[in-house]
């Protein structure tokens, strides 16, 4: 297994366990009286698990499993692979940083950027994998 899946796949598993336990304080906050960031949750909760958990582990086995690119690059290019996965990660972790920062100052313009960082890495990170997935979709 290449390190790059191993890294996606370890990542993958880590950010699942963080949106379980964000799904848990969202459920006992209904329960409880919490502080407000609490109620700041439901977006950090669904892009912990979807670009977090689902998206990572699809990247990590895609990475791994696709037919090979060539001879000399079978999986293309290594330095853009890379720099996806850490777009990827910059940006959930800025997402994660920057939704409770709006949630509780939605008036405070510096959280907007945050947010609007953590969205182009997250699209710039969209867009190296599939510009490197690309040449591997092919017949047999």
């Amino acid at each position: 297994m290449p390190t790059l899946t191993r890294w996606y796949i370890k990542t993958a598993l880590a950010y699942f366990v963080v949106a379980l336990l964000a799904g848990l304080a969202l459920a006992v906050r209904s329960v409880a009286a919490l502080p407000p960031l609490f109620n700041t949750l439901a977006p950090v909760y669904f892009h912990l698990l979807m670009v977090g958990w689902v998206t990572q582990l699809i990247f990590g086995v895609v990475y791994w499993m696709f037919p090979k690119y060539s001879a000399d690059k079978p999986r293309g290019s290594e330095n853009l692979s890379w720099a996806t996965y850490w777009l990827l990660n910059v940006g959930l972790i800025l997402r994660a940083i920057g939704e409770p920062l709006v949630g509780l100052q939605p008036e405070a313009g510096t959280a907007g950027w945050v947010l609007a960082v953590s969205a182009a890495s997250q699209w710039l990170a969209g867009l190296g994998f599939v510009a490197n997935t690309w040449g591997r979709v092919k017949e047999k």
